[in-house]
């Protein structure tokens, strides 16, 4: 893809939510993991989503990506139906873990970075351009002396950063996670946040779901607090004033430094 085309592609959703969940319902078999869920992002936002173990956040992710149908209500992505949804390389996802087949996947880091150029190759060839992309990517997640390390001998925190390396070697508008800092030790969990920020900074969306609520207050510019259903949205210093944390863990939980105590 040209810099005009992508260009022309962010043009296409000015104005526009890069997500629009509206009354969005989802259970497996006759148990709801959402229901009449509302959410809108956009371009630009930094949205965290918190909530209790069970409440649905991994599913309501995958819902906005597509890869579960509703129930009921409507979930778009930049513009189009979740569902229906082509332009896979405009959105970089971040699972909370691996797949056992990319466990074993015995290339390189900078190969997998290299993999967010494909859907750009003209005629499937990987140009010049491209791989200068993508140690643009490496540079800017700094693990560019990772390069040529196997990804299956990175820490987690490593491997998290190679893939949304990845996402953003393949021009990304949206930048999903799902919980990208479990089993990451304190001090790379603070370099991690750090470079959300400025990946922020720079402009690119992000929707984040993410167990370390003190760190969802202090970064995002917007909290959703979920149990099914949503309890919280807005400003995170109102968040963390209001009784929004209690009602959706169902215990008496409050905020203080380290995290939540009860």
């Amino acid at each position: 893809m040209s810099e005009a085309t992508a260009a022309e592609r962010s043009a296409a959703t000015d104005g526009k939510p890069l997500v629009d969940v509206r009354g969005l319902t989802f259970g497996y078999a006759a148990t709801p993991v959402v229901e009449d869920v509302n959410l809108r992002v956009d371009r630009g936002e930094y949205v965290g989503i918190v909530g209790p173990n069970g409440s649905g956040k991994s599913t309501l992710l995958r819902l906005i990506l597509g890869l579960h149908e509703a129930d009921a209500g409507s979930a778009e992505l930049l513009g189009h139906p979740a569902r229906a949804f082509s332009e896979r390389e405009r959105v970089g996802y971040v699972a909370q873990d691996v797949t056992e087949d990319e466990k074993r996947m015995p290339i390189t880091v900078a190969e997998v970075v290299l993999m967010g150029r494909f859907p750009h190759a003209g005629f499937g060839r990987v140009t010049a351009a491209d791989r200068d992309r993508a140690r643009d990517a490496l540079e800017t997640v700094g693990i560019e002396h990772l390069a040529d390390r196997k990804i299956t001998a990175l820490s987690g925190g490593q491997r998290q950063r190679a893939y949304i390396a990845r996402a953003l070697a393949g021009e990304a508008e949206l930048l999903v996670l799902d919980e990208p800092t479990v089993g990451v030790d304190a001090e790379s969990v603070d370099a991690f946040f750090d470079l959300l920020d400025g990946l922020v900074a720079d402009g690119l969306t992000v929707l984040l779901v993410e167990h370390d609520i003190g760190a969802v207050i202090e970064h995002a510019s917007r909290v959703v607090c979920l149990n099914r259903e949503v309890y919280f949205d807005g400003d995170p210093a109102a968040f963390a004033e209001s009784d929004a944390l209690a009602r959706a863990y169902g215990t008496n939980v409050q905020l203080e430094e380290g995290g939540i105590v009860t």
